[in-house]
């Protein structure tokens, strides 16, 4: 008997847990679209969300590890194409990345983490681990593209991402240009030549 009533008493526990840590994220998130990496703190997170800063810090060891939770639910990862077509493949992600760069809620962060990744080396490595993850799907296409020869096997391709998503960033925060689909066919001409 004993058996049965510890798994349910668990399970409540859990359901507590898990919306515990949903409400911490959906106030971190929110904080961070509204004022940037610097303006969520914990004690604001914690107003925010109704949840006590000890719960918060059971659930998360530092702020910047809440934070870099919080931030890997603000968008979706892109996703990985297979046309067929190398070109087929890039028009479809740089235009996804257009819209993600564009989007209200990265356009409002990604800066303020970029700035506070120059000055804090845990900031710094949570920001390259979002940047990895979202320029994974490029690296498989590129790397697919070797294999079937439609690239060189000399493709460098860390410096190819680099050459393709560089002047969507530009654009994006330097010319303020739209980020359209035109766009990224003209910077994948220019680049795959």
């Amino acid at each position: 008997m004993t058996d049965t009533i510890i798994p349910a008493a668990a399970k409540i526990v859990d359901h507590r847990v898990q919306r515990s840590r949903e409400t911490v994220l959906a106030a971190t998130g929110a904080l961070l679209f509204e004022r940037g990496y610097s303006g969520a703190s914990v004690d604001e997170i914690s107003r925010r969300s109704g949840v006590a800063k000890t719960t918060i810090y059971r659930h998360w060891s530092t702020r910047t590890d809440l934070l870099r939770d919080a931030c890997s639910t603000i968008g979706t990862l892109l996703k990985e194409p297979d046309t067929g077509s190398l070109e087929s493949d890039l028009i479809t992600l740089m235009a996804e990345l257009g819209e993600v760069l564009t989007s209200a809620r990265w356009s409002a962060v990604l800066p303020s983490i970029i700035d506070a990744a120059e000055r804090d080396p845990d900031i710094a490595d949570m920001y390259s681990k979002l940047q990895q993850g979202y320029s994974a799907p490029l690296a498989t296409v590129l790397h697919r593209a070797v294999k079937t020869g439609e690239l060189s096997e000399q493709t460098d391709v860390a410096m190819l991402i680099a050459a393709l998503t560089g002047p969507f960033f530009y654009r994006r925060w330097f010319s303020r240009e739209p980020l359209t689909e035109a766009f990224a066919k003209q910077i994948i001409q220019q680049v795959m030549r």
